[in-house]
């Protein structure tokens, strides 16, 4: 498998190495090896190892607790199956995220979703958010097409890797109210 993976793509494999197993292009956790065994001492010795490998700048888009998850969306980037986006804000800052080149609108709303709160967990601690209430009254949007339907595809509004999308209010056709 080393041999398709290049540099950090070899480093994100060793580091889903240390938490799960490499099967047909995704990892899978191996319970069995996660079991209590003398005091949890090799699940500490896997995060142990894990601290050191995030601490590689070649790694720093790695998020300090990543999940299974997080490394296999980073290693689908590596090998072209995930793209990274740039999410632009209403106050004018943005922050990237990374989904499957399959992904949805609704698995964009997601990944926006846990890179806000993890951000907002490492900044001030954590801060509720009512998700309900920033879909209601915003939507996302790329080249002035809202991503109004959680089932489309993003593919088909034209976004690829390293597009950005941004943060807009939901408006009514034709009204200049604010749709609520």
């Amino acid at each position: 498998m080393y041999g398709r993976l290049t540099g950090t793509a070899q480093v994100r494999f060793k580091i889903g190495n240390l938490l799960g197993n490499w099967v047909g292009g995704k990892f899978q956790i191996d319970v069995g090896e996660y079991e209590y065994n003398e005091g949890g001492l090799k699940k500490a010795k896997l995060q142990s190892m894990l601290r050191v490998l995030l601490d590689d700048p070649l790694l720093s888009d790695v998020p300090k607790n990543p999940t299974l998850a997080d490394v296999d969306t980073l290693l689908s980037l590596e090998l072209g199956s995930a793209m990274r986006l740039s999410v632009l804000k209403l106050d004018g800052t943005s922050f990237e995220v990374t989904v499957m080149n399959s992904a949805t609108v609704k698995d964009l709303k997601l990944a926006i979703k846990k890179k806000v709160n993890d951000m907002e967990q490492s900044g001030l601690g954590h801060r509720h958010i009512s998700w309900k209430h920033v879909w209601a009254n915003y939507c996302l949007a790329y080249h002035n097409n809202k991503l109004l339907h959680d089932d489309d595809p993003l593919q088909n509004f034209g976004i690829r890797n390293n597009s950005q999308v941004k943060g807009t209010q939901v408006r009514l056709e034709g009204f200049g109210d604010t749709l609520k």
